[in-house]
């Protein structure tokens, strides 16, 4: 078995979310106790801090990670989906895992996964807490894949919790209010350790208060005490925080939405200087090389000049008002051309209530991603023009981008987003491929 035949018995054996939606979806941890068991429970030597959220985990699990490798620790760091090759998702120090372990993984693993028909993330979990084990990590920043109190991950005993903040989203799965949602994302809490909440509201601060409370865990609303005093975008990939304690902060990360989660990483570093030596200087190298130190892509990413050309992941309704308002603030700049909206979604999303929210100004392109959950372009086109949006359906992205390119001028801004699977195609272009 080579890597290649190793990662399409990952994709067609076990069903993977980013590619079926709700049919790879498996309630309960008796699959993911077993792949434990059949490990040796690896993620119990080392240490863990366990990431949940609708939005922003990916941000958050990152720089958590680039804070702690600054500061000389080595660090596991467990994310999904990936955008290029499945490697991306298990990482140590910023190195994907070797294609060698996914290999012997399969191998030794294969004739006890078959009878047990695990998920993807079941196996890709277990995968992760032994390449972390194997590689001696001092500690694992472990982002769950969906929900909290079913998921996969949650077998973990953390030195800390986090939740970045709470929208709608995969409501078939966690519920239809904010409250049911926070519930379910509130069963990461654990007995005895604390729990950052990034961002909460009216609705969800009892929720997770009562958790805590029945937990007997120490929780802290970073709300209450926020860091950001104020910041300053000077670029895509550059802003400047003004914080309590370290002036002048600057962040690789420059998406609006990156405020809340700088206030919930600086929080949960209070926290974290309980386990681990980390200095003002290592949160800065953090904050400043996190795409670098990491591999992280696709938050807000410039990928190309005149005309600039912006992608984001974003893909709820949580997520893109911050990316809408962003786009709509640069497009009053003196000297702007048009802004230009590559766009696609997937079907089981709330796509009316993100259409609603994006410019109404821009010229849309309108395609579709390379997997089955992937909106068809003309029914997206169909909904958009309910929203006052207008434009052309193409059928993949490489199309649509070449469309908007051709009638863009220097002064122009194309965003490609709607879908992490939209950036995904995007990044797989020649011109926008970075290989690692």
């Amino acid at each position: 078995m080579n890597y290649k035949e190793a990662v399409d018995y990952l994709f067609t054996q076990t069903p993977l979310f980013q590619n079926v939606g709700e049919k790879a979806y498996k309630e309960g941890l008796d699959n993911t106790l077993a792949l434990d068991r059949r490990t040796g429970s690896p993620h119990r030597m080392y240490k863990t801090v366990h990431i949940a959220g609708t939005n922003g985990k990916g941000s958050v699990s990152h720089t958590l990670a680039a804070i702690l490798q600054a500061a000389g620790y080595k660090v596991g760091l467990y994310t999904s989906p990936h955008l290029l090759d499945f490697r991306e998702r298990i990482r140590v120090n910023g190195r994907p895992v070797s294609p060698e372990f996914v290999i012997k993984f399969i191998e030794d693993n294969k004739d006890f996964l078959e009878p047990l028909h695990p998920s993807f993330f079941e196996v890709a979990t277990a995968m992760a807490f032994s390449w972390f084990e194997k590689q001696e990590v001092d500690v694992a920043v472990i982002e769950t894949g969906l929900g909290g109190r079913l998921d996969c991950t949650n077998i973990i005993r953390p030195v800390l919790s986090v939740i970045t903040n709470i929208g709608y989203d995969h409501m078939k799965f966690l519920g239809n209010t904010l409250p049911e949602i926070a519930s379910e994302k509130a069963g990461i809490i654990k007995k005895g350790v604390p729990v950052i909440i990034g961002e909460h509201c009216d609705e969800t601060r009892p929720v997770f208060q009562d958790k805590a409370g029945e937990a007997g865990a120490k929780i802290i609303f970073a709300q209450d005490n926020c860091k950001i005093i104020s910041q300053q975008y000077l670029a895509p990939d550059q802003v400047i925080y003004q914080t309590a304690g370290l002036p002048d902060l600057k962040s690789q990360l420059g998406g609006y939405c990156q405020e809340k989660n700088a206030n919930t990483i600086l929080t949960a570093v209070c926290e974290l200087r309980k386990h681990f030596n980390i200095s003002d200087d290592n949160i800065r190298s953090g904050f400043m090389d996190v795409c670098r130190t990491t591999g992280l892509r696709g938050r807000w990413q410039r990928v190309a000049a005149r005309p600039e050309i912006i992608c984001d992941t974003g893909h709820n309704s949580h997520g893109i008002k911050y990316i809408a308002q962003q786009l709509d603030e640069i497009s009053k700049k003196p000297g702007f051309g048009r802004l230009r909206i590559v766009i696609g979604m997937v079907s089981d999303k709330d796509v009316t209530t993100v259409l609603e929210l994006l410019p109404k100004t821009a010229r849309y392109y309108f395609t579709r991603a390379s997997v089955d959950r992937a909106m068809d372009p003309n029914r997206l086109q169909e909904l958009a023009l309910k929203a006052g949006l207008y434009g052309n359906a193409y059928r993949g992205v490489p199309q649509a981008v070449a469309s908007a390119r051709s009638e863009a001028s220097a002064n122009d801004l194309i965003f490609v987003g709607g879908s992490t699977f939209i950036v995904a195609d995007l990044l797989r272009m020649p011109e926008f491929f970075i290989q690692g």
